[in-house]
């Protein structure tokens, strides 16, 4: 239950804030209300700090942390894949195992935008949690990127973590390997999926 709450909370709180934000803020604080663990005070934590700054000025902060950088992005596979053709068959992959459990991502957006897999995995906890657990070396890049970077984001992403199993030895390895190395690069092969226009660099 708590970790069901923890993900669908940090769907709404890593989405773009537009002008219903107040509201999807006003939503997860009743959700979390009395629930127990760090993932529960981490968002409550994340509400807090953001909840006076201006909708807009939230919204060019939101563009400054996740659309222009490579290292933050919110786009799960481009921390293994980057921009590779063997990208464009892992979202091709992950797309089909989102329908098999019953998930169409939102039109105009790519099955590995992490508020879409959040919330697929508050609805369909085993299917969505294992998706998860699949790219925890992307979580903890991105968790650790946003640490660095001084943003309060990097308490949502934690939040989600505590939500999965620890790493393996392996997540940490392949952890350690992309954030010495950064993302793979290569320009073609990424059709029919390639990142949308202002989308990860």
């Amino acid at each position: 239950m708590t970790a069901n709450a923890v993900r669908q909370g940090a769907s709404l709180l890593l989405a773009y804030p537009d002008a219903d934000w107040p509201d999807r803020l006003r939503a997860v604080r009743e959700a979390l209300s009395g629930l127990p663990g760090a993932g529960p005070a981490l968002l409550t934590a994340f509400c807090d700090e953001v909840a006076g700054v201006p909708v807009l000025d939230l919204a060019a902060r939101y563009v400054t942390t996740f659309d222009r950088s490579r290292r933050r992005t919110l786009h799960l596979t481009y921390y293994a894949d980057g921009d590779t053709r063997r990208r464009g068959a892992s979202l091709v992959r992950l797309k089909a195992a989102l329908r098999a459990g019953g998930w169409q991502p939102p039109d105009g957006e790519l099955p590995d935008y992490l508020p879409s897999l959040l919330e697929f995995a508050a609805r369909r906890p085993r299917e969505g949690g294992a998706l998860l657990a699949g790219h925890r070396p992307a979580l903890d890049l991105l968790h650790a990127a946003l640490e660095k970077h001084g943003s309060p984001y990097a308490r949502v992403v934690l939040a989600v973590c505590l939500t999965l199993p620890a790493p393996s030895a392996a997540d940490r390895r392949r952890a350690r390997r992309v954030a010495r190395e950064g993302p793979p690069v290569e320009t073609v092969g990424l059709a029919p999926y390639a990142a949308p226009e202002g989308g990860p660099r």
